[in-house]
């Protein structure tokens, strides 16, 4: 399930098995002047990141897989094999299966076939990493600079713990401070009026010096050590494993619901990180935890239900990416309440002998 089926440069779209890797997608996509933009921090699979919606990085402007597929070619639990949609950009065709199965999490059908929408190889690229004195400035010069439409490619906020592990892991100097990484597209004269307005912010709420990264692999360094975050914050705490959680809220109340979950970990018995997709409001955290300890499992499972009810009282979500799988489904019913027993409807008439991923994301049947 490897294969690369079509790309069509004049449509900006392809169509891929479901085991083609994002990275050897783009590989594929270079000599063409296009790219697949969703950048979960892994080699996924195409299929997988369609199943899980995933994001990342580059979000904030190119959005999710929710965004990016434009069809999917599903079996279905009764061995049907069919097509959700066609290429066509937008229909009005019917229910909308293709955003059905899109983070359905492998309950509903196994995605076989994913078509995408690509997007051109930017002109100008640059990279930059800002420092701030306060999380609350790190926060609005994002939240300011989307209001004023700049195209912000991405832009990641890591906590002044995160960085103090980015720094000993990839072995960097960035002062240890709430710190933005920043990414802009577009042409050059476009990428250079991006980054003055984005620098007038930035200073007017106390960052520092932008520090650029425009070559290749400066830039790759760069990314490089955000997506190695997770490594990085193991690294605190040798022999320790990863425990690690995340949550969305409305982008203007992001600094308050960081704040607060800091106030929370002030107090924690291990190392724990914080970083996000600040331009739409979603963050994580990473505990590293002692694999021996039961004490510890307890408190870092007491704090995240602490940290979904914070988020929910925003009107957050209590998770932006990882999916709830089989760990938040208490939480997902605490956010949707009726909305899960409609989910379990859907289920029952597609799949009523609950042949795939039985007990993900919800119960067959409530109270079991």
């Amino acid at each position: 399930m490897t294969q690369i089926l079509c790309v069509n440069p004049d449509d900006l779209d392809c169509t891929v098995q479901a085991g083609v890797r994002r990275e050897a997608l783009n590989e594929y996509l270079r000599d063409v002047g296009l790219f697949f933009p969703i950048d979960p921090g892994a080699n996924a699979t195409i299929g997988g990141m369609a199943s899980t919606r995933a994001s990342g990085t580059n979000a904030v402007r190119y959005g999710t897989m929710r965004d990016a597929v434009l069809s999917l070619r599903v079996v279905t639990p009764d061995g049907r094999d069919i097509r959700t949609a066609r290429r066509a950009r937008k229909s009005a065709a019917g229910y909308d299966l293709t955003r059905l199965m899109v983070g359905s999490e492998g309950t509903l059908g196994i995605i076989t076939e994913v078509s995408l929408r690509l997007h051109g190889i930017p002109e100008s690229i640059s990279s930059a990493v800002c420092s701030f004195k306060t999380l609350e400035g790190a926060v609005e010069t994002v939240v300011q600079a989307i209001q004023l439409g700049i195209p912000l490619a991405r832009v990641e906020l890591l906590d002044d713990v995160q960085m103090r592990a980015v720094n000993l892991w990839s072995k960097l100097d960035y002062p240890e401070l709430t710190t933005l990484f920043f990414e802009f597209h577009g042409s050059p004269a476009h990428v250079t009026e991006q980054v003055e307005t984005v620098g007038e912010l930035a200073s007017t709420h106390g960052g520092g010096v932008f520090r650029w990264s425009n070559l290749p692999e400066e830039r790759s360094k760069l990314w490089k050590a955000r997506h190695e975050a997770y490594y990085a914050a193991l690294g605190l705490r040798p022999g320790s494993v990863g425990w690690s959680t995340d949550v969305c809220v409305p982008i203007g109340r992001l600094a308050e619901c960081i704040k607060l979950t800091k106030l929370d970990l002030a107090t924690a018995s291990m190392p724990a990180t914080i970083l996000g997709h600040v331009g739409d409001g979603n963050f994580h955290i990473i505990f590293a935890i002692d694999p021996n300890s039961s004490d510890e499992l307890r408190e870092v499972e007491a704090i995240n239900h602490r940290l979904i009810e914070r988020a929910l009282a925003m009107d957050g979500t209590c998770t932006g990416e990882h999916g709830i799988g089989l760990g938040k489904q208490a939480s997902l019913l605490a956010e949707l309440g009726d909305a899960v027993d409609v989910m379990r409807t859907i289920k029952r008439a597609m799949d009523p002998q609950n042949l795939f991923n039985p007990g993900k994301i919800f119960s067959f049947e409530p109270g079991i």
